[in-house]
């Protein structure tokens, strides 16, 4: 089905995750809940009624009071405060938005409170339930004053400010009027190093139940394939070691391709001098174009895909020791679909598949047009192409000494 067909990315060396902005509406009286219905409910329903939320986001649930970083110590305006119960202010951290549950009797002080008197970065309640007598608040991670703050993790933290209000007509409270922060944590898109290229995560946009996410890889690896690489310093009569893989969550098995590959003396695949030695839908060409022993091996594991190249420079660098970056394309299909011309790592001797399906390398000495067929299932399915790149690495015409 076009569903399972298959999928290409574009992701951008040392790329940061994107999360969704949004603001979440403040019209609307506090709506009572029944005793049969949840708060949850609620939720979702204020959330539909604001912006629109991730409809297949799995959430990422934030225990408490297991998990200190979901809610800060709180802060008051007194020296001898009534703390907030750990358990008091609940959070639950989405994919692209908050929602924070608050006990009214928060301080543990028998003063409830009211709806009018806590705001979450200026927004107030989006429900009530008087039977567990607990205030909710929905935001989306860029909503209601939020702050971003980038270490590790992706911090985004919100305000809970509790100003207690006169009792009745009278000017005085007894209650103590609070500050708590309440934060969510997420993982930080990995920046990489110009040996290691781990892209970011990306939406694997396909017709799934769930939202499902894929990370491509292109490494340099040692010669039994066991680790990555520590050196990017070759030798011309060296052998390149070229790792391609695709990492799945929530998702069935992939299979993973090299699409094409180019080689220049600068980041910009555009620059000339350039080489291309993988086209035409995964036809490795250097071997058949100048006598190399370059290759796909034969597939080990279908998430992954090794490629063997051997070392090179270009006819008009006179210096012996350059810079040289490889950038390929790479896409994935479900590991159920067979290879067919446009998906396919074809080597030469003569020319066969590192997945035993050699007659679909039979045009790589032609075009191995796209039907229309794949090109509407692109059309339908794709996000773009994942382009990743290797480099720089140093390649010298001296000899390698022993």
């Amino acid at each position: 089905t076009s569903a399972m067909a298959s999928l290409q990315w574009l992701v951008g060396l040392a790329l940061l995750g994107c999360l969704c902005n949004g603001q979440v509406s403040q019209q609307g009286s506090f709506p009572q809940l029944s005793s049969q219905e949840s708060l949850l409910q609620t939720a979702h329903r204020a959330a539909q009624g604001q912006s629109s939320l991730l409809a297949s986001g799995v959430p990422q649930r934030y225990p408490f009071p297991q998990q200190p970083q979901g809610v800060s110590s709180p802060q008051f305006s007194s020296m001898r405060p009534f703390l907030a119960q750990p358990s008091a202010v609940k959070v639950e951290c989405r994919e692209d938005s908050v929602l924070v549950e608050v006990q009214q009797d928060m301080l543990s002080n028998g003063q409830m409170i009211q709806p009018s008197e806590i705001t979450l970065g200026g927004c107030v309640p989006v429900g009530q339930d008087p039977s567990r007598g607990v205030l909710l608040f929905v935001s989306e991670l860029h909503g209601c004053g939020s702050t971003l703050t980038v270490t590790d993790s992706l911090i985004y933290t919100f305000t809970l400010v509790y100003v207690p209000e006169g009792l009745g007509s009278t000017p005085i409270v007894r209650s103590h009027g609070a500050v708590i922060n309440v934060e969510c944590h997420y993982l930080r898109r990995l920046n990489v190093s110009s040996n290691a290229v781990m892209p970011t995560w990306v939406p694997y946009s396909a017709a799934m139940s769930a939202e499902e996410r894929l990370m491509f890889s292109l490494q340099l690896m040692t010669d039994n394939w066991e680790l990555e690489r520590a050196s990017n310093i070759y030798f011309l009569g060296d052998v390149l070691n070229i790792e391609a893989s695709v990492v799945v969550a929530n998702h069935q098995p992939l299979r993973v391709f090299v699409d094409s590959c180019v080689a220049t003396l600068e980041p910009d695949v555009t620059s000339v001098p350039r080489y291309a030695f993988v086209g035409n839908y995964g036809c490795l060409t250097d071997a058949k174009v100048t006598g190399s022993r370059s290759q796909f091996l034969p597939r080990k594991q279908i998430n992954k895909l090794q490629m063997q190249l051997d070392a090179f420079r270009f006819s008009q660098e006179t210096r012996s020791s350059v810079s040289i970056y490889i950038t390929c394309v790479l896409k994935a299909t479900m590991a159920s679909k067979r290879a067919d011309p446009q998906h396919k790592a074809c080597s030469y001797s003569v020319w066969g598949s590192a997945d035993g399906d050699d007659q679909v390398c039979g045009c790589c000495d032609s075009s191995c047009n796209v039907n229309r067929e794949y090109k509407e299932e692109l059309s339908t399915h794709s996000c773009g192409v994942p382009v990743l790149r290797v480099g720089d690495m140093w390649l010298s015409g001296s000899p390698k000494v022993s």
